[in-house]
């Protein structure tokens, strides 16, 4: 079944489009939203990660200034159980860890306590500018969002190698009094994963919290899928029309990634998807304020 916040993520007062197959009827039923109704979602990949480093508060707070509607990041866990934000299951490219822990390779997250990891800079692989950026928690993630327009959508990275993180995200958003409430409420939370066992773990713990399978699946697949699934992220490359068509059918929304340049954006909104994951949600939100005037992807690309 599509979780009712996934079901208006896009636009909740959008109409739906007439049922032409029973699967069609069967996901209308369900309450899914097309996504030609609505403007796409912008969803600032690790941040506004072109820009600032990823997975940093500078880099978040950088993708809700330029209008994202959700900001992306992968949550791990810490050798003592923190939450924290970081996309490889080592620290070394992104922070200075081999500088200030060199005995300890292979740096991997799991083997640092959040202490540890909180004395790491992960702004100055970037640029100087960003010299003392920590790697935050998600619970700060939380606290950087709340109030403002822009919503998260948050990886459950590598899970396998953190049996039950998905329970412990379900009580960080508990933390916060209302917070789960206004987010459904407003479609500005959802928790997607590569790992669909996990997903799918998540999913019984907290089944009104909307969830993303990354990944292209089987068209054969995508039924079983709409039961407990409400979108399915494919990479920019591994999809066309046909398919964004095919997963509309059955009540799954599309978020493809990693899309930065304008013909690229204009190439997945061609495709009818409902969101596109860039690391320029500034230069997404230029193209979609250009195609909602009436500027052709012809004419803004001959320009």
């Amino acid at each position: 079944m599509v979780s009712a916040g996934a079901a208006t993520l896009v636009a909740a007062a959008a109409l739906s489009a007439g049922a032409g197959t029973a699967g069609a009827a069967t996901a209308t039923a369900a309450g899914a939203v097309p996504a030609s109704a609505a403007r796409p979602l912008t969803v600032g990949h690790r941040g506004s990660s072109a820009v600032a480093p990823e997975n940093t508060l500078a880099s978040f707070a950088l993708a809700v200034r330029q209008g994202a509607d959700l900001v992306e990041s992968d949550v791990q866990r810490s050798k003592d159980g923190g939450l924290v934000l970081m996309h490889d299951t080592t620290l070394a490219r992104t922070t200075n860890v081999e500088q200030r822990y060199p005995t300890r390779s292979p740096w991997r997250v799991a083997d640092f306590t959040l202490a540890e990891i909180r004395t790491l800079d992960a702004g100055s692989w970037k640029s100087s500018r960003y010299a003392g950026q920590r790697v935050p928690t998600l619970a700060e993630l939380v606290k950087l969002v709340r109030y403002s327009r822009s919503g998260i959508l948050i990886e459950l990275k590598s899970p396998s190698l953190y049996p039950g993180i998905e329970a412990q995200v379900t009580r960080t958003w508990k933390q916060f009094p209302g917070y789960l409430t206004t987010a459904l409420r407003t479609r500005r939370l959802v928790v997607q994963s590569f790992d669909a066992t996990s997903l799918r773990r998540y999913h019984v713990l907290q089944p009104e919290v909307p969830v993303g399978l990354l990944g292209t699946p089987a068209v054969a697949d995508l039924p079983a899928l709409s039961r407990w699934v409400d979108q399915v992220n494919p990479a920019y490359a591994t999809f066309d029309a046909d398919y964004v068509a095919q997963a509309h059918r059955w009540g799954l929304q599309v978020l493809t990634w990693t899309v930065d340049g304008t013909a690229a954006m204009d190439a997945a909104l061609d495709r009818g998807v409902d969101g596109v994951i860039t690391n320029r949600p500034d230069l997404l939100e230029a193209v979609l304020t250009q195609r909602a005037a009436g500027v052709t992807s012809a004419g803004r690309h001959a320009a």
